[in-house]
């Protein structure tokens, strides 16, 4: 069992996220849970996020959001500064759950994802 220190960035709104969180409870495993919505990452965090992901920015926006759509954004014309920025100021884009444990990051998609890193 890894016993690196586990966050789940959780969203208690969304199936997929108290899914994930439910997974890692029954592995027993007690995670830091940040309510991302009424706790944003820092852009400094974001910017961790991303690197243990090893994805662009761009695939960590949820772009069915309302907000997305609402803000006018358009990924194909954003910077990877400027997305970050957008997920900083509009935390509902970030896709759901991420889960952090050590050096490594998953996002929750399908939740089950979760037993790759823990």
């Amino acid at each position: 069992m890894n016993d690196a220190k586990l966050t789940i960035y959780h969203n208690p709104g969304c199936s997929k996220s108290r899914e994930t969180l439910e997974i890692l409870t029954n592995k027993g495993r007690a995670p830091e849970i940040v309510e991302y919505l009424t706790e944003p990452p820092t852009r400094e965090i974001l910017e961790e996020i991303i690197t243990l992901l090893n994805i662009p920015p761009s695939e960590l926006v949820r772009t069915g959001e309302q907000a997305y759509k609402d803000a006018g954004f358009n990924l194909y014309s954003m910077s990877d500064g400027d997305i970050i920025d957008a997920l900083c100021t509009y935390p509902s884009l970030i896709q759901r759950p991420i889960v952090v444990s050590g050096n490594k990051a998953i996002i929750g998609r399908p939740p089950s994802r979760v037993l790759d890193i823990i």
